[in-house]
């Protein structure tokens, strides 16, 4: 009598379907392990990364701002100009909401009241000045207690002066004509405030100091006026040589050399036949 040859119900290879069951156990198991896993958002961006590369995916999204890390404008305005802490920031814009007025952020910038929009204004002056990028650090805008200071200031290897002299550079008068007409608009009178760096021991001055900064004050005064701020806005033009370094701790740096325009915080004047009883 024949015998009839053993086989597996599976033709020899009953063991495939073992190895499929534990492939699955396995898969379900390392599921249940990432679904209960806090992601790293660090590494996940870097499996982002490696998978994108290995796509060979290469798409940048750029956000537009004022002023681009290259310089170029590319908002047309400020909608809605606040700062962000950190923990709050995102990495995508906001949905189109409806327009914010500028003021309303001001009093978390410090800004005295009223001199938001001004603090606005005069910098989108500037930023629409596409050569303005490569002076952002030669022109600080900040509050005070007296009103709002735009400050031209001298940095190491740029200056707004040529040394010794009180007539601005060409770009420095540019700079100059654009804010005016934003000054004129603005009920606010002005200061003009000239200061200078102070000398190394053993070196002399290119010029004397007092003489300096106050040549470079009314310099600053008449480039406004010419540009149509008109006379009676200003109420003082002065010169105050080294005696108030921007940094006192070091008063021979080049950024204490500079020039101050000051938008006063005061009551606008009482017209005439208003006043008190």
């Amino acid at each position: 009598m024949a015998r009839k040859k053993r086989g597996g119900a599976h033709g020899g290879h009953g063991w495939f379907v073992t190895f499929a069951d534990l492939m699955a156990l396995l898969m379900s198991f390392f599921v249940m392990i990432a679904a209960y896993s806090t992601q790293d958002q660090k590494k996940m961006q870097l499996v982002a990364g490696s998978m994108r590369d290995a796509f060979g995916v290469n798409k940048d999204s750029r956000f537009a701002g004022i002023i681009e890390v290259d310089g170029l404008p590319t908002a047309d305005k400020v909608k809605n100009k606040r700062d962000i802490p950190p923990e709050q920031a995102s990495d995508h814009t906001a949905p189109p909401t409806v327009d914010l007025d500028l003021d309303e952020g001001i009093p978390d910038h410090g800004y005295p009241e009223g001199f938001g929009l001004a603090a606005a204004s005069l910098r989108q002056a500037m930023q629409d000045m596409s050569e303005i990028a490569e002076l952002s650090k030669n022109i600080v805008v900040s509050p005070t207690k007296r009103g709002l200071d735009v400050s031209i200031v001298d940095q190491d290897g740029r200056s707004m002066f040529p040394e010794g002299s009180n007539r601005p550079n060409e770009l420095t008068r540019r700079i100059l004509e654009k804010l005016a007409p934003t000054l004129a608009k603005m009920p606010n009178r002005i200061t003009v405030t000239g200061y200078t760096a102070s000398e190394k021991p053993g070196r002399r001055p290119p010029a004397p100091p007092w003489e300096l900064s106050a040549g470079r004050a009314i310099s600053v005064r008449d480039i406004l006026a010419q540009s149509g701020v008109p006379d009676d806005r200003f109420a003082s033009v002065t010169g105050k040589a080294d005696t108030e370094p921007m940094f006192p701790d070091n008063p021979y740096l080049a950024a204490n050399r500079r020039v101050t325009v000051t938008l006063l915080s005061e009551a606008p004047p009482t017209p005439a036949g208003k006043g008190l009883p």
